[in-house]
């Protein structure tokens, strides 16, 4: 916004005053549903998320596992890292509860892209989801030591909702206001880091 250095003189000596005002960056964020299941409920909240970074014109992405279909490093995850994961400065990863930890898909997504380009030095936030009382926390910790070994940023407050089929109808609203807020109020931290 602005940098400007103000020149005193003063007994023929000449001090600098720096004043230094940041400009805020805009990232462009992408939001990745962490299953490749059909009609999940993950893809329902991170469709919740895309629409509040909506309502704030927030340049914003989603992507969904459903969409990745390969297991191997191959044109299409090329194209993938070229279109959308190396242009993406801020990441929001939703991630469901599977046997005690995240889905092996969005392991895979990690290990067959250039983790250089893709994920290094990249800010991320962390959703947790879980039918249980948990809201994947074990799966939230695990996925945030890769993401520290993939020198990612992960922002601290990571949400874990449990109990999803009851938090949400089956058109993936939410029911509880405090949810809501919790999830509005995590985005908009996320958008000052």
């Amino acid at each position: 916004m602005c940098s400007r250095k103000l020149h005193y003189e003063t007994i023929g000596l000449v001090y600098t005053v720096g004043l230094i005002c940041h400009l805020k960056t805009i990232y462009m964020i992408t939001i990745i549903s962490g299953t490749n299941r059909k009609n999940s409920k993950t893809l329902q909240v991170a469709q919740f998320y895309y629409a509040c970074l909506q309502e704030r014109a927030v340049p914003v992405h989603l992507f969904s596992l459903e969409q990745l279909q390969t297991l191997q490093r191959n044109e299409a995850i090329v194209q993938l890292e070229k279109d959308l994961l190396i242009p993406t400065g801020k990441f929001i990863f939703i991630m469901p509860e599977y046997n005690g930890s995240f889905p092996g898909v969005l392991k895979i997504l990690l290990d067959i892209t250039d983790i250089r380009k893709c994920w290094w030095h990249k800010k991320i936030l962390l959703t947790g989801l879980a039918d249980g009382r948990g809201g994947n926390l074990r799966g939230l910790e695990h996925m945030t030591n890769i993401l520290h070994y993939l020198k990612m940023n992960v922002y601290y407050n990571k949400l874990p909702i449990s109990k999803i089929n009851e938090e949400t109808d089956k058109e993936g609203q939410f029911l509880n206001p405090d949810t809501r807020e919790g999830i509005v109020r995590q985005i908009e931290d996320f958008l000052q880091y």
